[in-house]
Protein backbone atom coordinates (compact mmCIF):
# COMPACT_ATOMS: atom_id res chain seq x y z
CA UNK A 1 0.00 0.00 0.00
CA UNK A 2 1.36 3.43 -0.40
CA UNK A 3 0.59 4.25 3.32
CA UNK A 4 3.38 1.51 3.60
CA UNK A 5 5.50 3.04 0.86
CA UNK A 6 5.11 6.58 2.83
CA UNK A 7 6.07 5.60 6.19
CA UNK A 8 9.25 3.61 4.90
CA UNK A 9 10.66 6.53 2.38
CA UNK A 10 9.81 8.64 5.86
CA UNK A 11 13.12 6.43 6.82
CA UNK A 12 14.83 5.54 3.49
CA UNK A 13 14.83 9.38 1.90
CA UNK A 14 16.75 11.11 4.95
CA UNK A 15 20.06 9.48 4.58
CA UNK A 16 19.44 9.81 0.64
CA UNK A 17 18.89 13.38 0.64
CA UNK A 18 21.78 13.68 3.26
CA UNK A 19 24.22 11.66 0.63
CA UNK A 20 22.35 13.99 -2.24
CA UNK A 21 23.60 17.52 -0.41
CA UNK A 22 26.94 16.21 0.62
CA UNK A 23 27.83 14.40 -2.73
CA UNK A 24 30.90 12.81 -3.73
CA UNK A 25 31.86 9.30 -1.50
CA UNK A 26 28.73 9.82 0.56
CA UNK A 27 26.40 8.69 -2.62
CA UNK A 28 28.45 5.86 -2.90
CA UNK A 29 28.14 4.87 1.04
CA UNK A 30 24.76 4.54 0.75
CA UNK A 31 24.80 3.13 -2.13
CA UNK A 32 26.52 0.22 -0.70
CA UNK A 33 24.43 -0.28 1.78
CA UNK A 34 21.47 -0.49 -0.09
CA UNK A 35 23.58 -3.34 -1.97
CA UNK A 36 24.64 -5.33 1.18
CA UNK A 37 21.07 -5.53 2.83
CA UNK A 38 18.84 -5.56 -0.43
CA UNK A 39 22.00 -8.78 -1.56
CA UNK A 40 21.14 -10.52 1.53
CA UNK A 41 17.77 -10.27 1.00
CA UNK A 42 17.73 -11.38 -2.26
CA UNK A 43 20.04 -14.49 -1.89
CA UNK A 44 17.60 -15.46 1.35
CA UNK A 45 14.74 -15.18 -1.30
CA UNK A 46 16.74 -17.56 -4.12
CA UNK A 47 17.20 -20.11 -1.88
CA UNK A 48 13.86 -19.92 -0.34
CA UNK A 49 13.04 -20.45 -4.26
CA UNK A 50 15.33 -23.33 -4.26
CA UNK A 51 18.59 -21.93 -5.69
CA UNK A 52 21.83 -22.41 -3.96
CA UNK A 53 24.49 -19.99 -4.12
CA UNK A 54 27.71 -18.63 -2.22
CA UNK A 55 25.20 -15.72 -0.13
CA UNK A 56 28.23 -13.57 1.25
CA UNK A 57 30.42 -14.17 -2.09
CA UNK A 58 27.87 -13.09 -4.05
CA UNK A 59 27.19 -9.86 -1.72
CA UNK A 60 31.09 -9.23 -2.30
CA UNK A 61 30.59 -9.46 -5.73
CA UNK A 62 27.45 -7.29 -6.08
CA UNK A 63 29.58 -4.75 -4.06
CA UNK A 64 32.02 -4.91 -6.67
CA UNK A 65 29.99 -4.70 -9.27
CA UNK A 66 27.98 -1.47 -7.71
CA UNK A 67 31.57 0.27 -7.19
CA UNK A 68 33.92 -1.00 -10.16
CA UNK A 69 34.12 2.38 -11.68
CA UNK A 70 35.21 4.01 -8.83
CA UNK A 71 38.93 2.27 -8.61
CA UNK A 72 40.86 3.79 -11.36
CA UNK A 73 39.85 3.41 -14.60
CA UNK A 74 42.12 0.26 -16.34
CA UNK A 75 42.18 -0.73 -19.96
CA UNK A 76 39.02 -2.64 -21.20
CA UNK A 77 37.07 -0.87 -18.40
CA UNK A 78 37.66 -1.10 -14.96
CA UNK A 79 33.95 -2.19 -14.11
CA UNK A 80 34.25 -4.80 -17.02
CA UNK A 81 37.51 -6.17 -15.43
CA UNK A 82 36.12 -6.26 -11.61
CA UNK A 83 33.10 -8.41 -12.91
CA UNK A 84 35.13 -11.07 -14.92
CA UNK A 85 37.55 -11.60 -11.70
CA UNK A 86 34.29 -12.32 -9.40
CA UNK A 87 32.42 -14.52 -12.05
CA UNK A 88 36.26 -15.83 -11.61
CA UNK A 89 36.22 -16.55 -7.95
CA UNK A 90 32.48 -17.66 -8.14
CA UNK A 91 32.96 -20.30 -10.41
CA UNK A 92 36.37 -21.20 -8.24
CA UNK A 93 34.27 -20.99 -5.75
CA UNK A 94 31.26 -23.65 -7.12
CA UNK A 95 33.40 -26.40 -7.83
CA UNK A 96 33.81 -26.90 -3.79
CA UNK A 97 30.16 -28.58 -4.75
CA UNK A 98 30.95 -32.57 -5.18
CA UNK A 99 28.03 -32.72 -7.27
CA UNK A 100 28.65 -31.08 -10.86
CA UNK A 101 25.14 -30.30 -11.23
CA UNK A 102 24.57 -29.06 -8.28
CA UNK A 103 27.94 -26.68 -8.29
CA UNK A 104 26.68 -25.53 -11.65
CA UNK A 105 23.37 -24.36 -10.13
CA UNK A 106 25.17 -22.21 -7.44
CA UNK A 107 27.85 -20.64 -9.70
CA UNK A 108 24.72 -19.32 -12.04
CA UNK A 109 22.60 -18.16 -9.26
CA UNK A 110 25.46 -16.11 -7.37
CA UNK A 111 26.32 -14.60 -10.73
CA UNK A 112 23.27 -13.80 -11.26
CA UNK A 113 22.31 -12.76 -7.58
CA UNK A 114 25.43 -10.47 -7.57
CA UNK A 115 24.94 -8.56 -10.70
CA UNK A 116 20.96 -8.57 -10.29
CA UNK A 117 21.59 -6.14 -7.14
CA UNK A 118 24.64 -4.74 -8.25
CA UNK A 119 22.96 -2.79 -11.05
CA UNK A 120 22.06 -0.07 -8.18
CA UNK A 121 25.36 0.86 -8.97
CA UNK A 122 24.30 3.39 -11.62
CA UNK A 123 22.61 5.64 -9.47
CA UNK A 124 26.05 6.69 -8.44
CA UNK A 125 27.26 5.95 -11.71
CA UNK A 126 25.12 9.09 -12.80
CA UNK A 127 27.71 10.90 -10.84
CA UNK A 128 30.12 10.28 -13.70
CA UNK A 129 28.15 11.02 -17.01
CA UNK A 130 29.70 13.88 -16.97
CA UNK A 131 26.76 15.62 -18.66
CA UNK A 132 26.63 19.29 -16.69
CA UNK A 133 22.85 20.93 -16.23
CA UNK A 134 22.97 25.11 -16.48
CA UNK A 135 23.68 26.43 -13.15
CA UNK A 136 21.19 28.99 -13.63
CA UNK A 137 18.42 26.05 -14.16
CA UNK A 138 16.19 24.30 -11.74
CA UNK A 139 17.97 22.43 -9.53
CA UNK A 140 21.06 23.83 -10.99
CA UNK A 141 22.94 24.06 -8.03
CA UNK A 142 23.00 20.87 -6.94
CA UNK A 143 25.63 20.27 -9.76
CA UNK A 144 25.72 17.18 -12.16
CA UNK A 145 26.25 14.31 -10.01
CA UNK A 146 23.25 15.19 -7.46
CA UNK A 147 20.74 16.74 -10.33
CA UNK A 148 20.78 13.84 -12.60
CA UNK A 149 20.22 11.36 -9.48
CA UNK A 150 17.55 13.60 -7.85
CA UNK A 151 15.52 13.67 -11.51
CA UNK A 152 15.73 9.34 -11.21
CA UNK A 153 14.36 9.33 -7.56
CA UNK A 154 11.71 11.48 -8.41
CA UNK A 155 10.41 9.95 -12.21
CA UNK A 156 10.38 6.73 -10.29
CA UNK A 157 8.57 7.83 -7.05
CA UNK A 158 6.38 9.88 -9.52
CA UNK A 159 5.12 6.67 -11.48
CA UNK A 160 5.21 4.52 -8.58
CA UNK A 161 2.78 7.16 -6.29
CA UNK A 162 0.36 7.95 -9.71
CA UNK A 163 0.32 4.02 -10.76
CA UNK A 164 -0.92 3.24 -7.20
CA UNK A 165 -3.37 6.23 -6.85
CA UNK A 166 -5.00 5.50 -10.73
CA UNK A 167 -5.13 2.12 -10.09
CA UNK A 168 -7.20 1.86 -7.13
CA UNK A 169 -9.04 4.46 -8.50
CA UNK A 170 -10.03 3.29 -11.71
CA UNK A 171 -8.25 0.30 -12.59
CA UNK A 172 -10.30 -2.66 -13.86
CA UNK A 173 -7.89 -4.55 -16.40
CA UNK A 174 -5.16 -6.55 -14.89
CA UNK A 175 -1.59 -6.56 -15.89
CA UNK A 176 0.87 -9.14 -15.04
CA UNK A 177 -1.80 -10.67 -12.58
CA UNK A 178 0.28 -13.93 -12.68
CA UNK A 179 2.92 -12.13 -11.16
CA UNK A 180 1.43 -9.21 -9.21
CA UNK A 181 -2.47 -9.60 -9.05
CA UNK A 182 -2.94 -6.12 -7.70
CA UNK A 183 -1.60 -3.90 -10.66
CA UNK A 184 -3.51 -2.78 -13.74
CA UNK A 185 -3.21 -1.35 -17.24
CA UNK A 186 -4.99 1.21 -15.64
CA UNK A 187 -2.50 2.23 -12.82
CA UNK A 188 0.60 1.57 -14.99
CA UNK A 189 -0.84 3.75 -18.05
CA UNK A 190 -1.30 6.99 -15.24
CA UNK A 191 2.36 6.20 -13.72
CA UNK A 192 3.80 6.37 -17.27
CA UNK A 193 1.89 9.89 -17.62
CA UNK A 194 2.91 11.11 -14.25
CA UNK A 195 6.81 9.99 -15.19
CA UNK A 196 6.57 11.44 -18.58
CA UNK A 197 5.87 15.20 -17.56
CA UNK A 198 8.11 15.04 -14.39
CA UNK A 199 10.37 13.69 -16.39
CA UNK A 200 9.53 16.50 -19.30
CA UNK A 201 9.62 19.25 -16.32
CA UNK A 202 12.75 18.47 -15.01
CA UNK A 203 14.88 17.84 -17.94
CA UNK A 204 13.57 20.57 -19.26
CA UNK A 205 14.62 22.89 -16.16
CA UNK A 206 18.02 21.34 -16.57
CA UNK A 207 18.16 23.17 -20.11
CA UNK A 208 17.04 20.45 -22.17
CA UNK A 209 14.78 19.86 -24.62
CA UNK A 210 11.33 18.46 -22.87
CA UNK A 211 10.37 15.69 -25.30
CA UNK A 212 14.03 14.47 -24.56
CA UNK A 213 12.64 14.82 -20.81
CA UNK A 214 9.55 12.85 -22.09
CA UNK A 215 11.46 9.89 -23.34
CA UNK A 216 13.64 9.59 -20.55
CA UNK A 217 10.36 9.88 -17.99
CA UNK A 218 8.50 6.99 -20.30
CA UNK A 219 11.66 4.61 -20.39
CA UNK A 220 12.88 5.06 -16.76
CA UNK A 221 8.85 4.95 -15.91
CA UNK A 222 8.81 1.58 -17.86
CA UNK A 223 12.21 0.37 -16.71
CA UNK A 224 11.20 0.68 -12.90
CA UNK A 225 7.45 -1.11 -13.41
CA UNK A 226 9.67 -3.82 -14.91
CA UNK A 227 12.12 -3.50 -11.64
CA UNK A 228 8.92 -4.03 -9.55
CA UNK A 229 7.67 -6.94 -11.27
CA UNK A 230 10.95 -9.12 -11.75
CA UNK A 231 11.30 -8.52 -7.79
CA UNK A 232 7.73 -9.60 -7.26
CA UNK A 233 8.30 -12.98 -9.75
CA UNK A 234 11.52 -14.23 -7.03
CA UNK A 235 9.17 -13.25 -4.14
CA UNK A 236 6.19 -15.65 -5.59
CA UNK A 237 8.87 -18.00 -6.40
CA UNK A 238 9.73 -18.08 -2.83
CA UNK A 239 6.68 -18.04 -1.40
CA UNK A 240 7.52 -14.43 0.24
CA UNK A 241 5.12 -11.84 0.74
CA UNK A 242 7.90 -9.70 1.48
CA UNK A 243 12.07 -9.91 0.84
CA UNK A 244 12.85 -8.58 4.53
CA UNK A 245 11.98 -7.35 7.71
CA UNK A 246 14.65 -4.42 7.52
CA UNK A 247 11.81 -2.24 8.25
CA UNK A 248 9.31 -3.43 10.77
CA UNK A 249 5.74 -4.07 8.81
CA UNK A 250 6.85 -2.55 5.31
CA UNK A 251 9.51 -5.03 4.15
CA UNK A 252 12.94 -5.08 3.27
CA UNK A 253 15.53 -3.31 1.19
CA UNK A 254 14.95 -4.89 -1.76
CA UNK A 255 11.07 -4.40 -1.87
CA UNK A 256 12.15 -0.26 -2.02
CA UNK A 257 14.39 -0.49 -4.21
CA UNK A 258 13.54 -2.95 -6.58
CA UNK A 259 12.09 0.06 -8.99
CA UNK A 260 15.44 1.13 -9.02
CA UNK A 261 17.50 -1.42 -10.34
CA UNK A 262 16.13 -1.33 -14.01
CA UNK A 263 15.44 2.26 -13.78
CA UNK A 264 18.72 3.25 -12.54
CA UNK A 265 20.53 1.59 -15.73
CA UNK A 266 18.08 3.01 -18.34
CA UNK A 267 18.54 6.41 -17.00
CA UNK A 268 22.70 6.37 -16.90
CA UNK A 269 22.58 4.87 -20.46
CA UNK A 270 19.54 7.46 -21.55
CA UNK A 271 21.77 10.76 -19.97
CA UNK A 272 25.10 9.69 -21.71
CA UNK A 273 23.58 8.97 -25.12
CA UNK A 274 20.68 11.63 -25.25
CA UNK A 275 20.61 14.08 -22.80
CA UNK A 276 24.97 14.61 -22.74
Amino acid sequence: MLRDRARSAAILVPPLLVALWLGGPWIAFVVVLAVVFAGAEAFRLLTAAGHSSLPLLGIVFAVVVALGDSVRQLPGGSGLLLAALGIVLVGVGALTRLDPREGLAVFATTVFGALYVGLLGFIARLATTGSPVEPSALFGPLGVERAWILTLVLVVWAFDTFAYFVGRRFGRHPFMAHISPSKTVEGVVGGAVAAAIVGALLVAGFGRPWLAGLGFGLLVGAAAQAGDLVESMLKRAAGAKESGTLIPGHGGMLDRVDSFLFAAPVAFFYVVTVLH
